[in-house]
């Protein structure tokens, strides 16, 4: 039996970013992974796309990694104002919690400087008592990032995140997206542990 996973992903695209090599590793492994977004940010769609379009990209991202489409969730708070809903968000998780009984959440850091991925983070750790949690990086939002645990992944799991955030062609433009960052960025982290690529992740709680 595998495990059952949850990531958070404040806005869509977040998740993968953070550990879509990791997501789909664990699926081809065996693991069942739930992913949950809070908003599809129809307020900061780039002009020229429908207002829906981020709801798109993340079902077909997703879909990529090999999320099961009835494990994909999107609700719909307003971006940049998640404190305004800190209850409400914490009532969705405990929901989740309930409803999935994970063994492992990914969530944002704790030191994300993004206002709605502190949300995220906070209520995150508050509701999933019973769960192993780990925090995944964005660094361009990172203050600092303590990667005190790492996972490696192969060429082939990095071409499949790179493929999953293709998806998103409304946020193609932002320099993140880009494959040699992508690239870098794993290349970096796979240095730091003796890999070639990696993931690397914050430690909140481990159960063993």
């Amino acid at each position: 039996m595998g495990r059952k996973i949850i990531v958070l992903s404040p806005h869509t695209d977040d998740g993968e970013l953070g550990c879509g090599a990791t997501l789909a590793k664990a699926i081809s492994k065996g693991d069942e992974v739930f992913y949950l977004a809070f908003t599809g940010a129809e307020r900061s769609v780039p002009e020229g796309y429908p207002s829906n379009i981020l709801r798109l990209e993340a079902k077909e991202s997703t879909r990529v990694l090999g999320i099961k489409a009835d494990n994909v969730e999107i609700l719909s708070y307003p971006v940049r104002e998640f404190n305004a809903y800190r209850q409400e968000i914490l009532e969705d998780l405990v929901r989740m919690n309930k409803q999935v009984n994970p063994n492992l959440v990914f969530i944002p850091s704790l030191r994300d400087r993004h206002q709605d991925h502190q949300v995220i983070a906070n209520e995150g750790l508050r509701a999933f008592k019973s769960a192993s949690i780990l925090s995944y990086e964005l660094p361009w939002n990172n203050i600092d990032f303590a990667a005190h645990s790492f996972m490696e992944v192969d060429e082939k799991l990095l071409r499949q995140k790179m493929e999953s955030l293709s998806c998103y062609k409304s946020q193609s433009h932002r320099p993140y997206m880009t494959e040699t960052f992508i690239n870098g960025w794993a290349s970096m982290r796979g240095v730091q542990c003796g890999k070639t690529y990696a993931e690397a992740f914050e430690v909140l709680r481990i159960y063993l």
